[in-house]
């Protein structure tokens, strides 16, 4: 069902607990694990020194997120890859999902709410409403398999999902 699995990454605890879904999922479906990290330039654009010192610390640290996710992914005998991108997070990666015909996207949540999450917003949120594929969000608080909340966004009937789960 699934052969290619995006797991963006920020390198956080949070994208931790997502890359550790992402790698249980490929594992079981013998698919390939796709590490993304953006780099959003957006806070950085209005600087007037100083940016791009701080867009390569970010790119850098993105290099070594993805290199970590790589690792994993080779620990446990899966084929990956390894991207780091400048841009909006959102739109990149969906706009990777279907530029690599990825079949998942296994993304962590943090569960924000109220005016954090009016504030702040949510990448995850965004990926789920724009994504042509599926998106898997993990919430990090250590919940087991049975608590992920599953988006299927319009690909997966509903004997795929529950198909899904029975695997688990």
């Amino acid at each position: 069902m699934y052969d290619d699995v995006l797991v963006p990454t920020d390198g956080g605890p949070a994208a931790k607990t997502a890359v550790e879904h992402a790698l249980d999922l490929a594992q079981n479906e013998d698919a390939r694990i796709h590490a993304l990290f953006v780099v959003d330039e957006g806070p950085y654009a209005s600087m007037s020194g100083g940016a791009d010192k701080i867009i390569n610390t970010i790119q850098a640290d993105g290099k070594q997120a993805v290199q970590r996710v790589a690792q994993e992914a080779e620990d446990a005998g899966l084929e990956s890859t390894e991207t780091v991108t400048n841009g909006a997070a959102s739109e990149r990666i969906t706009e990777y999902a279907n530029q690599h015909d990825i079949d998942v996207i296994v993304m962590s949540t943090h569960g924000r709410q109220g005016l954090d999450r009016y504030l702040l917003g949510s990448v995850t949120e965004r990926v789920v409403r724009s994504s042509d594929v599926p998106v898997l969000t993990v919430r990090d608080q250590g919940q087991e398999w049975r608590d992920w909340a599953i988006t299927c966004h319009g690909f997966l009937r509903e004997s795929d999902r529950i198909d899904f789960f029975l695997r688990l």
